[in-house]
């Protein structure tokens, strides 16, 4: 059986390996139940890799490492105890702290992914 990842959009938190983080997660960020799949990317802004749920015609929905947007304070935001700090920052996308990232990917780059 696949692990699961949860995704709390209005707590911003991500639950896995039994343990839950903070996240930035956008008022567009999609809800339902996904597969998620690791990929790799030259494009410097995800660090060499993310992990994608749901992909449209027009935008692509991923998990990845927290990235620095000029006057988003996301780095911050993230380490805020408080969800509505970090609710409705990105475009879709959950972000997460860097080495949260890492330990998803270790355990659940395949796993299937809910997000409510």
């Amino acid at each position: 059986m696949l692990p699961e990842v949860v995704v709390d959009v209005a707590a911003a938190i991500i639950c896995f390996a039994s343990a839950c983080h903070p996240v930035l997660v956008g008022k567009d960020t999609p809800r339902g139940e996904f597969q998620l799949t690791h990929y790799t990317t030259k494009a410097r802004i995800y660090g060499g890799d993310f992990l994608s749920f749901k992909e449209t015609r027009d935008s692509l929905y991923t998990i990845h490492r927290v990235v620095n947007v000029p006057g988003q304070e996301r780095r911050a935001r993230l380490k805020s105890p408080d969800a509505n700090r970090r609710n409705s920052i990105t475009h879709g996308c959950i972000n997460v702290d860097p080495a949260v990232y890492d330990e998803l990917v270790k355990c659940c780059y395949n796993a299937k992914l809910v997000v409510k």
